[in-house]
């Protein structure tokens, strides 16, 4: 019995490891200018930008770019929000927060506080979809485009026409300004 067991063994490590030689391996069929373009590095660009009006800041919306294509976005906006509402970005509640004017507001991201924030644009605007939902349309959107694509919608596109016409999903009014935003990210990339 342990003479079968051991040779039942030693075949099954012999067969094994008949798989291990040094075989090469067949060139990838597919070659084109896709594959190609997959090669080239990705590019981050970052930037600071109003594209909220005056009273707000898009703080370090983010573009990945891959040759002239935008692979990826990433957009946030921040403004000043009441203390007792809103979760502040680090150190808010330390020395940070000694630069602020109004003790009582603290600067936060509108993502972190999208419920908030969210619910004073329905309560204000009648918004029915949620905020950060807007933004991730507009990121959705962005994404895939080459960067003068990007420009020409900006550029042709009306103000007006970009939250529903262009962008679906995105019915903020200042869509454009985070298109924008974007966009000046996607040349930043290096």
């Amino acid at each position: 019995m342990k003479k079968v067991l051991s040779l039942v063994l030693a075949v099954g490590l012999m067969g094994s490891l008949a798989g291990c030689g040094n075989q090469p391996t067949a060139a990838p069929a597919n070659t084109g200018p896709a594959q190609q373009a997959a090669a080239e590095p990705i590019k981050m660009g970052r930037v600071d930008w109003a594209a909220h009006g005056t009273k707000a800041v898009a703080i370090g919306t983010v573009a990945a770019v891959q040759g002239d294509k935008i692979v990826g976005a990433s957009i946030d906006d921040y403004q000043f929000m009441s203390t007792d509402v809103a979760k502040g970005v680090p150190n808010s509640d330390k020395d940070f927060a000694q630069g602020f004017a109004d003790p009582k507001n603290v600067l936060a991201s509108k993502r972190v506080n999208a419920e908030y924030y969210g619910g004073n644009m329905k309560t204000k605007a009648g918004s029915t979809i949620p905020y950060e939902k807007n933004l991730d349309a507009i990121e959705d959107f962005a994404t895939g485009k080459t960067i003068s694509e990007l420009e020409k919608i900006l550029k042709d596109t009306p103000k007006e026409k970009l939250p529903v016409d262009t962008v679906t999903g995105s019915t903020l009014t200042d869509t454009q300004g985070y298109l924008t935003a974007i966009l000046e990210a996607a040349k930043a990339a290096k």
